[in-house]
């Protein structure tokens, strides 16, 4: 059996799909359609290919390993639960994109939508086929992310930018509460392995940790299927387009989380806590949603606030639990996305065809669409529970467990709950058919009077899922009783479950009675209200006045608004002084509450003397210190002074025998100088004095208390013995790392990880340096009453040693960076050393020339050179994969080249290739900015006129 089938699954829409997409939008919009229909396809048939096997009980498995040391691994599990989502995904998938062909007017981009859709595909794929739950959990949130992005599709519709924010928030939020869950069940178990969690059920339940485990995953999986009081966000979604909505919101998106009960449910199960509120929330969730459902007077909201009350149907019998419960829970989750899907399409063709969706402007459509208004009967009978469709099957069944697994008071409590979602199933169903089609003549405000029935491919969707809520509906056991079996056991567990019968007739038992008392009942109640139209005038937002949900997630998104930036104008006072005194203080309080009362005394380590060297280091250090408080308030002194600092740090590191950190410092100093210079060029000469005389009094013990704090820490640290991992580093660095230079082994090799995030900060300071001095230039202007800085001709010695300083400090830079493994260098300082010399550059000739001899456009060189940097690092890191080790291991080899002799070549090199192209481009961007003349937005008066 080829497991490696699992991940091409998901990578075909993830990255085939949306790569296809993204190259074919440059042809027709059917080649388009073609390609994505094609990639959807392909992952549905591969689904296909293990359907028999998996449906059968076997379970196919594929694993990773990614970061062991914290239990993630890329794992992945096939088995019939995630085969059952996976192929509604993927064959719902296809249907809507046929669909959203037809559907999507030439002035809106189809790959566009494709392309989130494909990346929606992809997210919830992850989710059925997670093994690991911080994967799924990575695919949860991208989900969240993809159907953002769907929701808003029209940018420009206020309604749906309002209506995504408010889903990202809300599931955002759940899946926040989610990975606190999984954290904690990962803390219980000792794995994030969804397998091995399964089989510990004891365990957890036993745990003291359970309850908040329980809730806050609970959180995620209520957020995310629009269960109460979460529900709201569903609705106010459906500014979507319908293909969207059709999709996210009845078959796939919103059953994320009822996926997630499935799939955690034998560890949740016998758990009371548990049972009860699942079970409840659910029960409610169906009766509310279908009450509110019958008044809206939008098409898709109606579909909206039925699909919540369907999610709660699903959402109880997961709660009751019981392996017959779920096997009703499984069979409605499959009827569910096929009459829903359905009925979202029929909407978006009513709206295409009629340009209105407005339940109140529709009437009598029937004369215009015919055979849509056929579908739509058979659907909504569906949906509604009747007789000889699948709907009724699963709403039947879902009656008997109810009926068989609760008791006493609670029994008659949730039966008639149960009842009247069912009586208000069948009035919203009712108003679906008649509201649009009948009821009178075609309707005075329908927008569009001469609409027909659309292109047979847009409607070919929808009767393909109009035959299988009959033939479902008649035919169950020949269809989906394997299926429904199969994915009980998965869900529960308990493989030795035998399985339900479906069945049409089950004989006159009780269950029966309350089907018909909700279809008498739902027909009844409709029509009562639909009485001289009233039911058009009802609006209940103003009965229920701010209880809405809508109206209290928007007053709580105010409150924290307002309150923020109440916060805000009371902390950001505009002073550095003020923030530091903050930050100063509160780092204090944080180190010394947890030390005191600790003992804290020199420890037993034996004392050495200080050396001479050592004592006139430190004074030097200190002097300079001391200048440096002294001038603070003369910028550019200042300035010159810290540089004098890290000079005299840099002795210091000579005299430890660090010659490594010495060379990085000096370079450091020198580039970090001139870039301080650049940019106070800008600002006044002075610090302006703020403080009164207490204040400088209170500046000075905070000081004092912090720098006598640290001093003591210090102090504490170097008295103690403790264990180090130094020697490891010592012992290890050429066996493993293939270098007797430890720091640089470090850096490229045990660490290299640490070093890929420190370039990759690099860059990103120096295209933020790029983005935020954007019309800025550093030349003295009265708006900044800076020092006046010009290129101004160097003097003559100074441009012709520039011309032999670069080509000699390049030789340089590539002797320190191919030393580096074994001996002081790198290359961190080859590039520094390489930026030096090209600032001589901009120095000795001024920044146009230098640029013109550089080829630098504005900085644009170094742009991709910092682009360039992090690919040559992030490809030699993934390249370990290829050998089937972790990223970013390294390997080195001996080989003895004629005439050269014996060399040692390491991968590490050619990562070290990439931290120096980064160092270089960066830190040549930020001079290049600072310096760079010609923008102009701060370049002094403006001229007359202008």
């Amino acid at each position: 059996m080829d497991t490696s089938v699992l991940p091409i699954i998901i990578l075909l829409p993830l990255v085939l799909g949306t790569t296809l997409v993204s190259w074919l939008k440059n042809f027709s919009r059917g080649v388009t359609a073609f390609g994505a229909i094609g990639v959807s396809l392909s992952s549905l048939i591969l689904l296909l290919t293990q359907a028999k096997q998996v449906f059968h009980g076997e379970v196919i498995t594929q694993s990773w390993s990614w970061l062991p040391q914290l239990g993630i691994d890329l794992s992945f599990r096939l088995d019939a639960l995630g085969l059952l989502f996976s192929l509604l995904i993927t064959g719902i998938g296809t249907l809507i994109f046929i669909y959203a062909y037809y559907y999507l007017s030439p002035k809106n981009s189809l790959s566009k939508l494709y392309l989130l859709l494909m990346l929606f595909m992809a997210a919830m794929l992850g989710i059925s086929l997670s093994n690991n739950l911080i994967l799924l959990l990575i695919f949860w949130e991208l989900t969240s992310i993809s159907s953002f992005l769907l929701v808003g599709y029209w940018s420009n519709y206020d309604v749906a930018q309002r209506g995504s924010r408010m889903a990202l928030t809300i599931t955002g939020m759940g899946g926040l509460a989610m990975l606190g869950g999984f954290i904690l069940l990962g803390q219980i178990t000792g794995t994030y392995q969804i397998d091995q969690i399964l089989t510990m059920s004891e365990h957890i339940q036993n745990h003291a940790l359970f309850t908040p485990t329980l809730l806050l995953i609970l959180l995620g999986a209520f957020t995310k299927s629009a269960q109460f009081p979460f529900h709201f966000w569903l609705p106010n979604a459906m500014a979507a387009p319908t293909p969207v909505s059709a999709y996210l919101h009845s078959a796939t998106m919103v059953k994320a989380g009822i996926f997630l009960l499935a799939r955690l449910l034998p560890i949740f199960a016998g758990a009371a806590l548990y049972h009860n509120i699942v079970t409840f929330v659910g029960l409610f969730t169906l009766c509310m949603a279908a009450f509110f459902a019958i008044f809206k007077e939008d098409l898709k909201g109606l579909l909206a606030y039925s699909t919540i009350s369907h999610l709660g149907l699903i959402v109880c019998l997961l709660g009751i639990g019981s392996p017959l419960a779920v096997a009703a829970a499984i069979f409605h989750i499959i009827n569910h996305a096929t009459f829903k899907a359905a009925l979202f399409m029929i909407a978006g063709i009513v709206d295409h065809e009629t340009g209105t969706r407005d339940l109140r402007k529709l009437s009598g459509v029937w004369q215009l669409l015919p055979f849509s208004a056929t579908l739509t009967m058979v659907t909504a009978a569906a949906m509604a529970g009747v007789p000889l469709t699948n709907g009724f099957l699963s709403k039947e069944m879902f009656f008997t467990e109810l009926l068989a697994n609760l008791n006493g008071p609670v029994l008659v409590l949730s039966a008639t709950i149960a009842t009247l979602a069912g009586i208000f199933a069948v009035a919203y169903s009712v108003r679906l058919v008649h509201g649009v089609f009948f009821d009178g003549p075609l309707g005075e405000q329908v927008p569009n009077k001469d609409g027909h029935e659309p292109p047979i491919g847009m409607r070919a969707p929808a009767i393909l899922l109009a035959i299988l809520c009959i033939v479902v509906g008649i035919f169950p056991a020949l269809t989906v009783e394997q299926i429904v079996n199969s994915t009980a056991r998965a869900s529960t567990q308990l493989h030795d479950f035998s399985g339900t019968h479906l069945a049409i007739w089950h004989g006159f038992n009780l269950p029966l009675v309350m089907s018909l008392i909700a279809l008498v009942g739902g027909l009844s109640f409709y029509f009562v209200l639909a009485k001289n139209r009233k039911i058009r005038s009802i609006d209940l937002d103003p009965a229920l006045g701010p209880f809405q949900g809508k109206l209290i997630f928007e007053s709580l998104l105010k409150h924290l608004l307002l309150k923020s930036r109440k916060i805000k104008r009371t902390t950001e006072t505009g002073s550095l002084q003020t923030y530091l005194l903050w930050i100063v203080a509160f780092s204090i309080v944080l180190v010394a509450v947890p030390l005191m009362g600790q003992g804290l005394t020199t420890g037993t380590r034996e004392l050495t003397h200080a050396p001479m060297l050592a004592i006139v280091l430190w004074l030097l250090l200190f002097s300079a210190c001391w200048m440096m408080l002294w001038f603070h308030h003369e910028r550019i002194k200042a300035v010159l002074i810290s540089g004098a600092i890290g000079l005299v740090v840099t002795m210091v590191f000579v005299t430890l025998s660090a010659p490594d950190l010495a060379l990085t410092q000096i370079t450091v100093d020198v580039v970090t100088t001139v870039l301080l210079l650049m940019s106070l060029s800008l600002l006044p000469q002075l610090t302006p004095y703020e403080s009164s005389q207490a204040r400088r009094w209170r500046d000075a013990i905070l000081s004092i208390v912090g720098g006598l704090g640290i001093g003591w820490i210090t102090w504490l640290i170097l008295t103690r013995d403790h264990n180090s991992i130094s020697w490891f580093f010592l012992q290890q660095s050429i066996p493993l790392g293939g270098g007797s230079n430890v720091v640089n082994v470090i850096l490229v090799d045990f660490r290299g990880f640490d070093t890929f995030g420190e370039i990759t900060v690099l860059g990103i300071a120096g295209i933020g340096t790029l983005c935020l001095m954007d019309g800025m230039r550093t030349h003295g202007t009265t708006i900044t009453q800076g020092l006046t800085y010009r290129f101004n001709p160097s003097p003559l010695m100074l441009r012709i040693a520039s011309s032999w300083i670069l080509p000699l400090a390049l030789v340089i830079s590539l002797y320190i960076f191919l030393r580096g493994h074994n001996e002081p260098g790198g290359g961190f300082i080859a590039g520094l050393i390489t930026s030096l010399a090209l600032i001589i550059q901009y120095i000795a000739l001024g920044q146009d020339q230098a640029e013109q001899l550089l080829r630098a456009k504005s900085g644009r060189l170094y742009e991709i050179w910092i682009g360039a940097g992090l690919s040559i690092a992030g490809l030699t890191a993934i390249a370990a994969w290829f050998w089937g080790r972790p990223f970013l291991t390294s390997a080195h080899i001996y080989v003895s080249p004629p005439i050269l002799g014996e060399m040692h070549l390491a991968s590490a090199a050619a990562f070290d290739v990439g931290v120096y192209v980064t160092v270089v481009g960066a830190t040549m961007l930020m001079i290049s900015v600072l310096g760079d003349s010609r923008h102009s937005s701060m370049s002094g008066p403006l001229p007359k006129g202008k």
